[in-house]
């Protein structure tokens, strides 16, 4: 496990509590589309607010390069916030630094709320500037990161002021690490990865870790053709990174040095074009028809992919099989959620998902709850897989 300090670790009565989070949730005509990733990180604040913590919220929205944008203002959120919380009180900054964030937090009393302002209105958030970290850090006495899915970026609020503060990981961020760590450093073998999605080239460094962390890699979606296309087969039509073929034969020679299972599709739904209920069938993968184009496994591929899953204690999963966004498309992908999150039901494995697609993927499939975690980080989820360090995660290890 990482090593850093939880809520569990910290004396929160009557502190000022600095608590990042990712509130950066979709807006529609000025109303929030999703609310997920702020009912995620409910548990931490309700827990600081019931120990007497005076809560100040943290969070980016958008991308206004360091100048204030309206529309990007955080102040619909406390408005969210507050309704979530069941109409508690939410006071608002109108700004984050400075005479307008010192009042707000000023006037907080032990269990109060306040949320400052979006903190990229100003450039040294993304420039993990110390100056603005320390006009951050003067707002409180403790820091709490609850954001992992902003844990891979070098910010201001996320890698500087962990430095400055007694530092702690929220109950999510403590989940997600948690999770992870199970998932591919201390796992319960043997480990299955499904990796999906379109390109080889996007997920090398993934491909590379995960040959290193786990016992199978059950490869599908565009990527799977390219690696069919570098064993010889004719694709067809199918999206297919032809010039990638060198670097997938090297990383199918990696993984049978290391004794790596790399299951790669042996049929094939395909059809002539993308679009809901299109004539399709399916193929051997070595009879693709000139053309047409692979657009998901064929049923022998995700039988076999389910018998192998029930040998395993593990599974990661990052990407879908197929073009699950259009029926008939979807049927793998569903087919191999749904047989996973049985498995996890039934106690037999510990399954960890996560990436924009797969989350999606999964909630399509109807087994979005039934899987052991789902993370909604997004890049910092694949900057994980890939092995690499995480600059929010560092600051709370070293903090620790």
């Amino acid at each position: 496990m990482p090593r850093f300090k939880t809520l569990d670790d910290l004396n929160l009565g009557g502190k000022r509590v600095l608590l990042r989070v990712d509130f950066n949730v979709p807006m529609h005509g000025g109303q929030v589309g999703d609310t997920t990733r702020i009912e995620r990180c409910l548990p931490t604040l309700r827990e600081l607010t019931e120990r007497g913590a005076r809560v100040v919220i943290m969070s980016h929205f958008g991308r206004p390069k360091g100048v204030r944008v309206e529309a990007l203002s955080l102040a619909p959120l406390a408005a969210v916030l507050s309704r979530l919380l069941g109409g508690r009180e939410v006071s608002f900054a109108e700004d984050c630094i400075g005479p307008a964030a010192e009042d707000v937090v000023g006037k907080l009393q032990d269990g109060d709320i306040a949320m400052l302002e979006n903190l990229r209105f100003h450039g040294g958030e993304e420039a993990n500037d110390a100056g603005f970290a320390e006009a951050l850090a003067g707002l409180g006495d403790l820091y709490v990161n609850d954001a992992f899915a902003v844990s891979h970026r070098a910010h201001a609020s996320v890698e500087a002021i962990a430095r400055l503060l007694p530092a702690a990981a929220g109950r999510l961020m403590q989940a997600e690490l948690e999770n992870l760590t199970a998932a591919l450093e201390t796992p319960e073998r043997p480990v299955a990865v499904v990796v999906g999605g379109a390109k080889v080239s996007t997920k090398l460094d993934l491909l590379g870790n995960l040959l290193d962390k786990a016992d199978a890699l059950m490869i599908g979606g565009g990527m799977a053709n390219t690696f069919l296309h570098a064993l010889g087969v004719d694709v067809g039509k199918s999206l297919c990174e032809r010039d990638m073929a060198d670097t997938a034969r090297g990383i199918l020679e990696r993984g049978r040095t290391r004794s790596r299972d790399i299951l790669l599709p042996g049929d094939a739904v395909v059809a002539g074009e993308l679009k809901a209920g299109a004539a399709s069938e399916t193929v051997s993968v070595k009879h693709v028809p000139a053309g047409k184009m692979i657009l998901d496994l064929g049923p022998e591929t995700v039988e076999t992919l389910g018998a192998y899953l029930e040998t395993c204690a593990t599974l990661v999963w990052n990407g879908p099989l197929g073009c699950f966004e259009t029926a008939p498309f979807d049927a793998a992908t569903n087919a191999l959620a749904r047989k996973a999150a049985a498995l996890t039901k039934a106690g037999r494995l510990r399954s960890v998902a996560g990436g924009g697609d797969t989350v999606a993927a999964l909630a399509h499939a109807g087994v979005l709850d039934d899987f052991s975690y789902v993370s909604t980080a997004g890049g910092a989820f694949l900057e994980w897989l890939e092995g690499k360090t995480l600059p929010g995660v560092q600051a709370l290890e070293d903090a620790g």
